[in-house]
């Protein structure tokens, strides 16, 4: 059995970020990825996505970014050479091709079993991130098996598609911008509509997010929020990163001719169930949206930044276009020649190696507060708004893992009673 202090498992940005900051600590750990140094953006991604957080974004403990174009978007090679970059700017301790089937508690500590065998340490950080599994709707076992069926993370390009049409269900950032690829194509895509959060690429001349970040909306911690695992939940942005710096949304998608419809709500044999919420919820994103326009524009005059930015776009609410939307349908995907769908429908996480009772909830999602669970040494890293809104971003992460490993170090030190580490730590 092999010991070292930290079992670090995952070799992405979370768990790269946090062996940086274990390794400025001079605490000894080792990282477990499955795969390869960011394995999901290899293998689980698309091959025409970029990043939708611009460059200037990448910003990673020890590690500034880089490159003749702050403003521009990585694309997935781009993002992996990035992210192999950062781990050799270190000698990062990362075991790549090694699966964790196993964590348990030990004598000291935990015991970390995998396929190339097992490691003891007091301590464990579960970096395997936010997106592990796409959260497909159980709806989607009613479709006829003739239909072909793909999550974002098993899509690669239009090559995998049949000829027809494609219903796309979901419209944040995957959503929209495969809709807009497989439209593009020639293709009569339907995108089916829920919660989102609609955000223009740019405003008064800057990305939006440099806006948010700007502002401190990114850094927004959990105790700003009224309800954080409401925050948790809200649906991704509706953003997209193209050379261009185009805004997609709804209303673009609906101008180049994708027919959007509302929330999927039921699936058998060849036909989908629309509901009757669009106009709802393309007013709720409407209404969020001009609410963050209306605070840049204070902030802008707080500031004195008017000499340094353009005049406030018009505001063009979406709702509007959407007023004399078909009321709940049903759509027959034979008749009208749709042969795909993508359920673009987000993400859930599954730990079955992780048998240390009392950290799962009853939904399987680790308990933690601030990235401490209740199990005295087990720390989780890069999850959505963990203790910021940024925390799932590459940008974010940082900022959390720094937090973890300080904890971490006190309670090395002994300067920690671990009979007083629960879910409701505050880090």
């Amino acid at each position: 059995m092999k010991r070292t202090g930290v079992v670090v498992i995952g070799g992405g940005q979370a768990g790269l970020a946090m062996s940086r900051l274990l390794l400025d600590r001079r605490i000894d750990h080792v990282v477990l990825e499955r795969g390869r140094v960011a394995e999901r953006w290899r293998t689980e991604r698309w091959d025409s996505l970029r990043l939708l957080t611009p460059n200037w974004m990448a910003r990673l403990p020890g590690h500034a970014p880089r490159g003749a174009d702050p403003d521009g978007f990585m694309t997935m090679p781009e993002v992996i050479g990035f992210l192999e970059d950062y781990a050799r700017s270190f000698d990062a301790p990362v075991e790549t091709g090694t699966t964790v089937s196993r964590v348990t508690r030990a004598a000291g500590g935990y015991r970390v079993q995998t396929d190339r065998g097992t490691w003891a340490a007091p301590h464990v950080v579960v970096a395997t991130g936010y997106c592990d599994r796409p959260r497909v709707p159980a709806i989607s076992r009613g479709l006829y098996a003739s239909i072909v069926q793909l999550a974002p993370g098993h899509y690669r390009n239009l090559s995998q598609l049949p000829d027809g049409g494609v219903l796309v269900v979901g419209a944040s950032s995957s959503g929209v911008q495969l809709a807009d690829e497989i439209h593009a194509s020639g293709r009569p895509v339907t995108l089916a509509v829920g919660r989102h959060t609609r955000l223009p690429r740019t405003y008064r001349g800057r990305d939006i997010l440099w806006w948010m970040d700007r502002m401190g909306v990114l850094g927004e911690s959990i105790e700003h929020v009224f309800d954080v695992e409401a925050s948790r939940r809200q649906p991704s942005l509706q953003l997209v990163g193209r050379p261009d710096r185009r805004t997609l949304g709804l209303l673009e998608l609906r101008a180049q001719g994708v027919r959007v419809v509302g929330r999927a709500i039921d699936a058998a044999g060849s036909s989908v169930t629309f509901d009757d919420d669009l106009l709802a919820t393309t007013a709720a994103a409407d209404y969020k949206l001009a609410g963050l326009l209306r605070r840049i524009d204070r902030f802008v005059r707080d500031q004195r930044l008017e000499a340094r930015v353009e005049p406030p776009e018009p505001f063009e609410p979406s709702w509007p276009a959407f007023e004399g939307a078909d009321r709940r349908r049903q759509i027959d995907l034979g008749t009208e020649g749709i042969r795909t769908v993508i359920w673009a429908t987000g993400y859930r996480r599954e730990y079955p190696w992780l048998q240390v009772p009392g950290v799962l909830d009853g939904a399987g999602e680790l308990r933690h507060r601030g990235g401490v669970t209740p199990s005295p040494g087990l720390y989780v890293l890069g999850l959505q708004f963990q203790r910021r809104r940024n925390s799932a971003f590459i940008d974010g992460v940082g900022d959390d893992a720094r937090a973890i490993a300080e904890h971490l170090d006190g309670r090395r030190m002994g300067r920690h009673d671990d009979r007083a580490v629960d879910h409701t730590l505050s880090l």
